[in-house]
């Protein structure tokens, strides 16, 4: 873990205004999956169950917009306990439902406390799930919402532990 001179806390999960974040669920689309965000023990918890049925197969989380500078950092550390699944991390920089977002994929260990770093320059810009090649480059000084998405054929029940989400120099 990075030291706390260091650290930018962008979502502390022990305290109570870190929610809400909403879900976005393959529904939007005509499929069944479906997810939420909620607090036990002082960790945000992303929970439910993603189904492959009617052309489904994904389920998010997004914060409520907000708005964030973080030009002067090199990218995000998240403080997890996973379920052995892979995930991605996705910003956006508009508060918008549609467009654009910015992700990585990361690998979780099952039931172990991780540190996940993801550096700025290792984010793809993916537009409903397609690489999308015409978005300008990603841009720190403007992030409107963050959010969490399990896809990938993952189906069936999944949770993710989030104790907090840090930018790091």
């Amino acid at each position: 873990m990075i030291p706390a001179c260091d650290e930018h806390v962008l979502f502390d999960f022990t305290q109570p205004d870190a929610l809400p974040w909403l879900p976005i669920d393959d529904a939007v689309m005509g499929g069944v999956s479906y997810s939420e965000m909620r607090i036990e023990n002082g960790r945000a918890v992303f929970a439910g169950v993603v189904s492959l049925d009617f052309g489904g197969g994904f389920a998010s989380v997004r914060s409520s917009p907000g708005s964030w500078d973080l030009s002067a950092r090199a990218g995000i550390e998240l403080l997890l306990y996973g379920d052995g699944q892979c995930y991605k991390l996705r910003m956006k920089s508009d508060a918008g439902f549609d467009g654009v977002n910015w992700q990585a994929a990361f690998k979780t260990r099952c039931h172990e406390r991780q540190a996940v770093r993801i550096p700025f320059q290792d984010l793809i810009p993916v537009y409903r799930g397609l690489r999308a090649s015409n978005a300008p480059p990603f841009d720190a000084r403007h992030i409107a919402t963050f959010g969490f998405l399990i896809s990938d054929k993952q189906a069936g029940p999944f949770r993710l532990e989030i104790e907090r989400i840090i930018a790091y120099h």
